[in-house]
């Protein structure tokens, strides 16, 4: 959490707010990764890639 703390802080303090939807961008793809290898609908979805 004291990292979240600190990326937020750095964004606010430095106006970066551009960072926010690269940051939701690259945690969406994440989860969608994750439950792709755990799903039998990993096939379908891994052609999307």
């Amino acid at each position: 959490m004291e990292f979240l703390k600190d990326l937020w802080n750095f964004m606010k303090e430095r106006k970066k707010w551009w960072l926010v939807p690269l940051i939701l961008i690259l945690l969406l793809l994440g989860v969608l990764l994750i439950f792709a290898e755990s799903s039998a609908l990993g096939s379908f979805i891994y052609t999307l890639f």
